[in-house]
């Protein structure tokens, strides 16, 4: 079993800037595409995916640095860690039934596609951690691998289903037609995201509230630009990390640098994509009848809309602050604050890019995800301490905002402790 999980996550070491490639390349030639063409594709987007990659690094090597300034300033001391998203992964890895979880999730793909009840081909197998980390804390909690599975099983089902609700969202808002995000990450906050979207459109006097990329460019000509916004939403978060003037503009250089370069590395991706999504589609509705075919690809892709980086930005003091004032938080928001604009993009795109109702909507799910992240920190820590992981000095308990105030996975999580 342990050399199963060692060959998993060597595989997984590769990253998905290899391994999408090579999948692109294996569902071209499967859909018929001649292996010149279909190379090209999965090296295009094997490209994108490095300069999607970077430009996240550039987002995360920054933000995560202020946010941790910001907290230290402020002088929050709560008794759970947020860990972050990479280290709740190695978590995830590193629990025995991890093994079974590859193949499953791709079989269950499989058969969804086969029977109709999915039209998302979820190739973002780098991603599939967030069903491995299900699987580990009903594993963990009840002893058994079959209920790991079960939930595991439960969670992918959930968010292939999401990712075809919320296609259609990519290709109106963020210009991604054919295709869908299944990341458990980002899909899990749909459900109860997207409405909230609609009650907050229809709440007078917040309704009339209205700040898109367009129109604040607009009404402030080149300032309202989205470079500038990242210039400038940066500039404040350095202010309130309490930066030195260098630094301060260091980052809001930097903001600015992600505000412009995403969109483009996005358009790189969907110049090696469309080949393979249009191929997919003509294989499966001349044998199946299948109508519409979505490629399940990561969730950055979805990161690149200018409104989806000032959301995110606005949100991380805002986080802090809540988990400073909630009642009954006990996690101090560190490792993914990075990571909120995955856990908003949805939001933004339901909310057609204005800014102002994202926040709104977003300070809600933040809250609701920090009480989550609170009550799940016992079996988080339980898994970290069954994958032999290092705890962070000078505490006892460890959590995570992606996967630890993950709504999806908290649900499931709570049916199955009826049982245990």
């Amino acid at each position: 079993m342990q050399g199963l999980i060692d060959g998993f996550q060597a595989f997984l070491d590769i990253g998905p800037t290899v391994i999408l490639p090579v999948v692109i390349f294996i569902i071209g030639i499967g859909f018929g595409q001649k292996p010149g063409k279909a190379f090209r594709s999965g090296l295009t987007i094997g490209v994108a995916f490095v300069g999607i990659n970077l430009v996240v690094g550039l987002l995360v090597d920054n933000l995560g640095p202020a946010a941790e300034a910001m907290v230290e300033r402020l002088g929050v001391e709560l008794n759970v860690i947020d860990i972050g998203w990479p280290a709740a992964s190695t978590i995830s890895w590193g629990i025995p039934i991890a093994a079974f979880i590859i193949p499953l999730a791709l079989l269950v793909n499989v058969i969804m596609l086969v029977t109709k009840t999915t039209k998302t081909m979820n190739v973002d197998i780098w991603n599939f951690w967030h069903f491995a980390f299900m699987a580990g804390m009903v594993y963990v909690m009840s002893g058994s691998i079959i209920q790991g599975l079960i939930a595991a099983i439960l969670f992918e089902i959930a968010c292939l289903k999401i990712a075809d609700w919320t296609a259609p969202i990519l290709e109106r808002e963020f210009d991604l037609p054919g295709v869908s995000v299944a990341t458990g990450s980002t899909a899990s906050y749909a459900p109860l995201g997207i409405p909230l979207v609609w009650l907050v459109q229809r709440i007078p006097g917040i309704k009339k509230l209205h700040a898109d990329p367009d129109t604040i460019q607009k009404r402030f000509g080149v300032f309202g630009e989205s470079i500038f916004i990242g210039l400038f939403l940066g500039i404040a978060l350095g202010i309130l990390a309490g930066y030195p003037f260098g630094e301060v503009f260091n980052i809001g250089i930097t903001m600015a640098a992600v505000m412009l370069l995403m969109p483009r590395m996005v358009k790189i991706l969907m110049e090696g994509l469309m080949p393979i999504s249009q191929s997919a589609r003509d294989l499966l509705q001349r044998r199946f009848g299948a109508k519409d075919i979505y490629i399940g690809l990561d969730a950055a892709v979805a990161i690149g809309h200018p409104a989806v980086i000032a959301t995110a930005l606005i949100l991380v003091p805002i986080t802090v602050a809540l988990a400073i004032v909630l009642p009954g938080n006990s996690v101090l928001p560190f490792g993914d604050l990075a990571t909120i604009p995955f856990i908003v993009a949805f939001i933004v795109g339901a909310a057609r890019g204005n800014i102002i109702h994202s926040v709104i909507v977003g300070t809600v799910m933040i809250a609701l995800t920090l009480y989550m992240a609170t009550d799940v920190a016992q079996i988080h820590t339980q898994m970290g301490e069954a994958a032999q992981f290092d705890m962070p000095e000078g505490t006892s308990l460890i959590s995570s905002l992606d996967q630890g105030g993950n709504m999806i996975n908290y649900v499931i999580y709570k049916f199955f402790s009826l049982f245990n």
